[in-house]
């Protein structure tokens, strides 16, 4: 089994899409679409990830999806973390359709100040997501790293998913390496966060990335997290601008020569609690 811990699925009017950069992924992009794509790659389950409208109702219209769609075992909402009411949001997304598919929750720290997790209300959010038993997605800039590793630190009991490495700048070379590196290791240090695979190579250059660009990233992060910490995403359909779904799936297995089971289904499937067998059915 392989499951996909990371894509989307949007219409044309996400507001993720109206920089004119994203101007070659601004459609539609359907159920279907992600079963072609699924089909083609050998992917059996996939994570639904709310595209970042910071909006209540993209969450509910992810559940219901993800509801009559047995490849979508998890859905993973957006929750302000600033709010007092997180658990209430989330008590609320439970009682809709597929509401027993939310597996994470997360807000768009990557827009905030550098310090934003570090924030006393903030932290309460993350103390609030945690316990009510779902994933803190976090995605964030490089800069924004050192939080990350205070606020695991903090929250021991909590369970945090990093995204995209933490968005390392792939294409700045080794600048871009020697900048990563100082910032992750300490949060590869907190043994309650798990990182992502995905999103590597939009982080290189579109239109000339090479596997070596991206083997040094995975090969310290499966150094730093070991296999048992990291997990495969593809970022579909974000990885369009620079990869198909099924090249983006081919780097990762070939960069780590096949398909390490953890990677590829174990750490998603335990990190996210997900009960495949009540809600996946073969196609």
């Amino acid at each position: 089994m392989i499951v996909d811990a990371h894509h989307h699925l949007w219409t044309a009017d996400c507001p993720l899409l109206a920089d004119e950069t994203y101007a070659p992924i601004r459609r539609d992009y359907t159920v279907d679409d992600l079963r072609d794509n699924l089909s083609a790659a050998g992917v059996d389950a996939c994570v639904l990830v709310e595209p970042g409208r910071r909006d209540v109702a993209e969450t509910v219209r992810c559940l219901a999806t993800a509801a009559e769609t047995p490849e979508i075992v998890g859905v993973v909402g957006w929750v302000p973390l600033t709010d007092p009411a997180v658990a209430d949001l989330i008590g609320k997304y439970r009682t809709e359709r597929g509401g027993q598919l939310l597996v994470g929750a997360r807000d768009q720290v990557i827009e905030e100040a550098d310090d934003f997790l570090d924030r006393r209300g903030v932290q309460a959010g993350l103390r609030a997501v945690a316990d009510c038993g779902l994933v803190n997605e976090l995605v964030v800039r490089v800069e924004q790293l050192p939080s990350v590793a205070r606020a695991a630190a903090a929250l021991p009991d909590a369970r945090f998913v990093l995204h995209q490495l933490g968005s390392p700048w792939i294409a700045g070379g080794i600048d871009g390496l020697a900048e990563w590196l100082d910032a992750i290791r300490p949060v590869a240090a907190c043994p309650n966060v798990v990182a992502k695979l995905s999103g590597l190579v939009t982080l290189a250059h579109w239109d000339r990335w090479r596997l070596d660009d991206l083997r040094p990233y995975v090969d310290h992060a499966v150094g730093l997290f070991g296999t048992g910490r990291l997990m495969f995403g593809s970022d579909w359909p974000v990885c369009e601008l620079a990869a198909s779904y099924q090249q983006v799936t081919q780097a990762l297995v070939s960069l780590l020569g096949g398909h390490p089971v953890d990677v590829f289904a174990e750490t998603a499937i335990s990190t996210y609690q997900l009960e495949i067998d009540v809600y996946h059915r073969p196609r």
